[in-house]
């Protein structure tokens, strides 16, 4: 059995920022920290938080009065900002700041008068979150038959935007449709899929050349690590998606298998190389990493976190 993994994979810049302003929080102010949903869509990394001291929840009438919450990567409604306001909740915003930037655009679109079509899956928290950013006017279309529904007061001014965590083909092709239904349809300036996901659906592309499976590491709730799977099934290769190493069944690999692994953006390395090492007990023996783009990108933490984390570093933090 042989082995590609796939570069880029894993944990992207906006997972990284979230997960590490839940840690610094914690040992700033110890527990609890309150956080609004799952900070990242991986079951082992919220688990570890949880462990740590921070509790997850789905509404902040569960967060106590006063207390210190973070929002999660996917953001928020406008709403759930003002009544963290109203409830005097200290408030840790960790939305990726390309979730922020289709946040941005939507307001501007509707403060300039369009009407926008929002290209994303129902009931996804960004998805939610971005469509709470105005009162009215964004719709949400997840395919042609919402497109075709649509009612607009003025088909000169729409302009569309997109979740991050998309397929890039299928949404290419939906904008495609935009387009040809809305001939003056504005749009961003550049894509708003995030780098992230473009670089590891390449990078699947990459494996489906020359692998049999397709071996997706991350959560079955994560968006970005069910369309890696989605493509690596769509372009040939037999494609599971698995949490880690006990979901793996050997009847799907023979001794001369080829298999291609690579990870979500929400998941973490440790448990890519778990997979690695349980295949190679299985007889796998050349383990290849693929080669791809280097990623660069970092997102910068709020600076009050910034401060204590050199606060404590200097030992002058007293912070409880």
């Amino acid at each position: 059995m042989r082995i590609y993994v796939a570069n880029p994979r894993g944990f992207c810049a906006g997972v990284e920022r979230a997960i590490a302003m839940v840690e610094r929080a914690l040992d700033a102010y110890g527990s609890p920290i309150y956080v609004r949903h799952e900070v990242v869509h991986n079951r082992a990394v919220v688990e570890r938080l949880r462990d740590r001291g921070a509790i997850f929840v789905d509404d902040l009438a569960e967060v106590p009065q006063g207390a210190k919450v973070v929002f999660s990567a996917h953001g928020v409604a406008q709403i759930v900002g003002i009544e963290a306001k109203e409830r005097a909740l200290t408030v840790f915003d960790a939305t990726c700041p390309l979730v922020a930037k289709v946040h941005k655009e939507v307001i501007r679109w509707r403060k300039e008068g369009y009407e926008c079509l929002l290209i994303g899956h129902a009931g996804h928290p960004e998805v939610v979150g971005t469509l709470g950013q105005v009162d009215d006017g964004v719709y949400l279309v997840e395919n042609e038959r919402d497109l075709e529904a649509v009612v607009v007061k003025d088909a000169g001014r729409v302009a569309y935007v997109t979740q991050t965590t998309l397929s890039v083909d299928d949404t290419a092709r939906l904008i495609d449709a935009v387009r040809a239904r809305f001939p003056k349809v504005c749009g961003p300036r550049t894509d708003d899929i995030c780098y992230a996901t473009q670089n590891r659906q390449d990078a699947v592309r990459g494996l489906t050349r020359r692998c049999d499976v397709v071996l997706v590491v991350g959560s079955a709730h994560s968006s970005n690590a069910n369309r890696l799977r989605e493509l690596a099934q769509d372009l040939g290769a037999r494609a599971y998606l698995i949490d880690g190493a006990a979901e793996l069944k050997q009847g799907w690999f023979f001794p001369d298998t080829v298999v291609g692994i690579t990870a979500g953006a929400s998941t973490p390395e440790c448990a890519v190389q778990s997979v690695v090492a349980r295949l190679e007990e299985w007889g796998a023996e050349c383990v290849e990493e693929q080669e791809g783009p280097k990623e660069t990108v970092v997102f910068s933490l709020p600076k009050i976190l910034q401060n204590i984390s050199v606060l404590k570093r200097s030992g002058r933090a007293g912070l409880r």
